[in-house]
């Protein structure tokens, strides 16, 4: 699927540096790179070359290489120009190469080629920008692991098995007058439980992976003057939020991101929860369950001193957020420091007391306690979360239709679920959806 255009861009990040880098790619790739070098690139060959303009004049001295396809990045003739990194000259040697046939290529536009070509799955592709934003040493292995492959095989390998399914149940439409037994559908459910099953895990791995790579979205809730704000104050670092002992101080949503030992975490301050208020105060409560329907976790703040009111109301509040700890703050006006319990961290936001416990609970929440978390890490997105729920709902549903026998309903769902997941990977997608992936990505990628 080699594109019949050449492409040019810079590829290394904007602004002065000592090396810069012009790719180019497509068929007339390498011959540019010869005019412009004065020399023929050797395949993956570094090669000193003077950069000239149309007249002759040198632009500057530098290194050409060339990766003759179909054994390069994009699958197609690939160059690369190494200069000064000097943004007029690199620049300058993309209009030249623009003079000589290439265009300027859209952002993404060289990965999208290696997507077109085969050479990367989406996922792969879309790791690649993962490891490009990778905020901590963690995030980039782990977007590294999914530009390796490993999140692409396992979803390959539960689509290989959906398949199976999908043509052991089309086939059995044709004999339905035959016993349940004789068409081996009992075995069918067997393996669609245990597909369910590989695919809960999957989800449950990329659902990791996306806070790896976004960090987690994490909702202060509790009564006025749980010290919710002064919370948000401590690991903020800094005066963010206004604390007064007045309630109802907090009326909107309070949005601050922070990066603790690493992790960043997106904190939204929210109004206190409590019955009656103005209608101010409403609107403020409002917002804060509707910030909740998305948020990752709940930090869920009661007073030291008397932690089990309001705790029923936090506990309905929340709701069905994945994740909750427990922060009992103001423990310094406790007359002992109590121990920290299951979920439950007692800290100061005032003294300090127990921050550093609380950062530890919250690095642990981000990257999951599964034994096997360093192991199973990789980069997802909610993209990625999206598909897979598709996935795991069209197999809940064939399950479903299989019992009741209602063999063609449970190949359409199960047809659903195959195509969610190869959706994922980009088996079956719509050029609009590449359209909005690949746009997000660097020029030069």
């Amino acid at each position: 699927m080699s594109q019949p255009d050449t492409i040019a861009a810079i590829a290394t990040a904007p602004g002065a540096g000592g090396v810069g880098i012009v790719r180019l790619s497509g068929p007339l790739a390498l011959s540019i790179a010869r005019t412009i070098g004065a020399r023929e690139p050797a395949p993956r060959r570094a090669l000193r070359a003077h950069f000239t303009d149309a007249g002759g004049a040198v632009i500057d001295d530098g290194i050409v290489l060339g990766f003759p396809g179909p054994h390069s990045f994009t699958g197609e003739d690939v160059a690369e120009l190494q200069a000064h990194g000097s943004p007029v000259l690199l620049q300058r040697l993309v209009e030249r190469c623009v003079e000589l046939g290439a265009r300027q290529a859209r952002p993404g536009e060289f990965s999208e080629r290696a997507f077109l070509n085969g050479k990367l799955d989406l996922v792969q592709a879309e790791a690649i920008a993962d490891l490009i934003a990778a905020a901590d040493l963690r995030a980039a292995r782990a977007a590294r692991r999914s530009l390796e492959g490993v999140f692409s095989r396992q979803v390959e390998q539960a689509a290989d098995r959906l398949l199976r399914l999908r043509i052991h149940v089309e086939a059995a439409i044709d004999f339905v007058d035959e016993p349940i037994e004789t068409l081996g559908l009992p075995q069918v459910a067997t393996a669609l439980q245990d597909l369910h099953g590989g695919l809960q895990d999957l989800l449950r791995h990329a659902e990791r992976g996306r806070r790896l790579r976004d960090g987690l979205h994490a909702v202060l809730l509790g009564p006025p003057n749980a010290g919710k704000s002064s919370l948000l104050n401590a690991l903020a670092g800094d005066a963010r939020a206004i604390v007064a002992d007045v309630a109802g101080t907090t009326r909107d949503v309070l949005r601050e991101t922070v990066r603790i030992d690493g992790l960043e975490l997106v904190l939204a301050d929210t109004a206190g929860l409590r019955e009656g208020g103005d209608a101010v105060e409403r609107e403020g409560m409002r917002r804060a369950q509707a910030e909740l329907e998305r948020a990752d976790l709940a930090l869920l703040v009661l007073d030291a001193r008397a932690p089990q009111c309001d705790r029923a109301a936090l506990e309905a509040a929340a709701g069905q957020v994945p994740l909750k700890l427990w922060i009992h703050n103001k423990a310094d006006l406790l007359p002992s420091s109590p121990p920290d319990g299951e979920g439950v961290i007692h800290v100061s936001a005032l003294t300090g007391q127990g921050l550093e416990r609380l950062h530890a609970a919250l690095r642990r929440l981000a990257a999951g306690s599964a034994p096997d978390a360093a192991e199973g890490e990789f980069s997802a997105r909610a993209r990625h979360l999206q598909a897979l729920r598709q996935a795991l709902e069209g197999v809940a549903a064939a399950a479903a239709e299989l019992d009741a026998g209602h063999l063609e309903l449970a190949a359409e769902q199960l047809r659903a679920a195959h195509d969610a997941l190869g959706a994922l990977t980009g088996q079956v997608t719509a050029d609009q959806m590449l359209g909005h992936i690949f746009s997000s990505f660097c020029i030069g990628k």
